[in-house]
């Protein structure tokens, strides 16, 4: 079956809760899954994916929804220093070496390599470290730390009634509720956050991968008003008169995106 929407997600996220409640609400869309890179976010929307999950900051010219704050930790060896204390501060941070300061390491393997080679203690979201699964080494919370934000982003070029339901799922809404306009795409504008964006306020949604914390929901995006769209795979569907939703087909399934090629 071709896929009606793709969803890629960089390593430390899972999109498992959306998926349940998309194939429960949706059975006839199927929704296909990209594992990504870190770095992989603008490949794989000018590819495959429609949208995706991502760590924060993320290009001006994506649409970005916030959904949470993970959590910073140290990772360290069982039986380093540090590994007795329930959490950790930057003045500990100055008695030991750090191998990578974070917030993300480039490569998250060969850093947590080097923890367990006692070289020193690396800080990242803890999302990271337990998909890492590093039997020898635990990790505590960095006291103080911004954390990491994990958003989920598109381009213009993609956005469909199809997104706009992932959106919703996303966010919560139940299969009866309607959209308002903060929840559409393309229709916003924002201030700076983390360097590119800033958060409305409104309604986030569900909380993520474990270990983080719930940030402030709303949609935001770093384009300006005037700004044009981001071209390469299509244009938005119109929308139609009616009821304030989805459009639908006659069957109940939600249109596909703009990506009917795969």
């Amino acid at each position: 079956m071709t896929a009606a929407l793709t969803i890629a997600f960089v390593p430390g996220v899972s999109p498992a809760k959306w998926v349940r409640v998309w194939r429960e609400r949706f059975p006839d869309a199927e929704l296909g899954l990209l594992p990504i890179g870190p770095t992989d976010v603008d490949q794989a929307l000018t590819g495959e994916a429609d949208m995706a999950f991502a760590r924060m900051p993320v290009g001006a010219h994506l649409n970005a929804i916030p959904l949470w704050t993970e959590t910073a930790v140290v990772a360290m060896p069982k039986d380093g220093p540090l590994a007795s204390a329930d959490v950790v501060t930057e003045a500990d941070l100055t008695d030991v070496h750090v191998v990578d300061a974070g917030p993300v390491p480039e490569d998250v393997s060969a850093a947590l390599d080097l923890v367990e080679a006692n070289v020193g203690v690396v800080v990242l979201p803890q999302s990271l470290f337990r998909a890492a699964s590093r039997k020898d080494l635990v990790a505590k919370p960095l006291d103080g730390a911004a954390g990491t934000r994990i958003a989920l982003v598109w381009r213009d070029a993609d956005a469909s009634d199809t997104t706009e339901e992932f959106i919703g799922v996303v966010r919560g809404r139940t299969a009866n509720s309607s959209r308002n306009a903060a929840d559409r795409p393309g229709g916003t504008t924002s201030a700076a956050d983390d360097g590119s964006r800033g958060a409305r306020g409104g309604s986030g949604a569900g909380r993520g991968s474990g270990g983080s914390a719930r940030s402030g929901g709303g949609k935001a995006t770093a384009k300006q008003a005037s700004g044009g769209k981001a071209g390469g795979k299509g244009a938005r569907k119109p929308r139609g008169s009616g009821r304030p939703g989805t459009q639908r087909l006659g069957n109940g399934k939600p249109k596909r995106g703009s990506k009917g090629n795969r």
